[in-house]
Formats: structure tokens, sequence, C-alpha cells
């Protein structure tokens, strides 16, 4: 049942995203069993869907956009900031990356938690501030930022690894440019921007207030 759309679903993104890997990821990992029942049918159009709490699964448009901009080799070790429904996660394990991901809601963290055992997905996953990153397990190869961020986290750009990027979402709650940030050395940083995207809040303490 969902196997065309997903296909028809790629192949439209193939009319911009260049990187194989990420279409193939994306064409293996099944998009519906991260939304909720009500949404199913509509998981694979090209739109962000909510998930509740006021947060969304992102548009298949922007998590190939964001993958890709990564750029990264399978083993990489990779930071999500904003777990969700675990969509972008799974797209990134599925590319053979070696995932961490934060979830600050209690609710989305546990019932993700769940769904990630039951498929069998092996990521590494906390409940915190993602805003704060996760010194334990830095420096990374790659920082993805599922949220819109006032500004960019000084606190993240400090755990990327020198050779690594971070792309995150930055302006304000209603629309953002998406900001991808290699690190040359440790003290220079090389920034590139897209313009007009919209996500929900980056929520913590080097963010947005709650």
């Amino acid at each position: 049942m969902y196997e065309d759309k997903r296909e028809e679903l790629i192949k439209k993104l193939a009319c911009r995203i260049k990187d194989k890997r990420v279409l193939e990821a994306m064409l293996n990992v099944e998009r519906h069993l991260f939304v909720p029942e009500i949404m199913k049918l509509n998981a694979y159009e090209d739109v962000a869907l909510p998930i509740g709490n006021e947060q969304t699964i992102s548009q298949p448009t922007t998590v190939a956009i964001m993958t890709e901009a990564l750029a990264l080799k399978p083993g990489s070790k990779v930071l999500e900031i904003g777990t969700g429904s675990g969509y972008q996660a799974a797209v990134l394990l599925a590319m053979g990356m070696k995932v961490f991901s934060i979830e600050r809601q209690e609710n989305i963290f546990f019932a993700t938690r769940k769904l990630f055992d039951d498929l069998q997905l092996r990521a590494v996953l906390k409940m915190g501030d993602g805003t704060l990153g996760w010194d334990e397990f830095a420096p990374f190869d790659g920082i993805i930022v599922t949220a819109g961020a006032p500004k960019v986290p000084i606190n993240l750009t400090k755990q990327i690894a020198v050779g690594g990027k971070m792309v995150v979402p930055v302006g304000d709650k209603n629309k953002q440019s998406l900001v991808i940030i290699s690190k040359v050395s440790e003290n220079e940083l090389e920034v590139e921007e897209i313009p007009n995207f919209t996500f929900v809040p980056l929520i913590g303490k080097n963010g947005w207030k709650n």
C-alpha cells in the first residue's frame, strides 16, 4: 500500500537531492511508521505532519536537504537535537551512521524509544536539554538540529569535530534559514545559509525560553 507512494516521493526528491545515499535511505525507511495512526495515509506527502505536543515530523524535502548537507560517511558519529518521531534518526541509521539523539519532551521520548526498540533501531537516546549538546560523546562528525533556534547555539559548535558539520535552522519563530557550519579547524568555522524554512522552536538554555 505504501511502497508505491514512497517510491513516488523519492522520485520527486531526486529532482533536488543529488546524494543517492540519502535517497536510498529514505526509500528504505518507512515514514508511515513514524506518524500517528490518523496521519498514515498522508505519510508520503511532502509535508510536515503533527505528531502531538505541538511537535511535527519534518517535511521529507527538509529531512533530505539537512541530511545531504551533513555530507557524512558511513560510521560517522552524529548528534541529533530533537528526536521527535525518530524519523530523521532512522534515516541516518539507514545510512550507516552512529546516532546519538536528545529529546526534551518526556512522552515523546518514551514513545519514540519504544518504537526504536520495536523496530530494532540502534541509536543512543536520552531525555534532556538538547541545546547543551552531549559532552560525554563529543566531538561529533555531524550535528543536526531539528528545531528553529534564535541564534546558533555556541555550545553545540564546540562539540563539532574538526572537519565536521552542523546544520541548524536559525531565525525567528515563524521562519528560519538553514545554517550549515563547517568546522575547518578548532578556531575557524565556515558558514553557508539556505533561506525559507519553518521549524518548531528550539526550547532550552541556548534556545528559546519555554
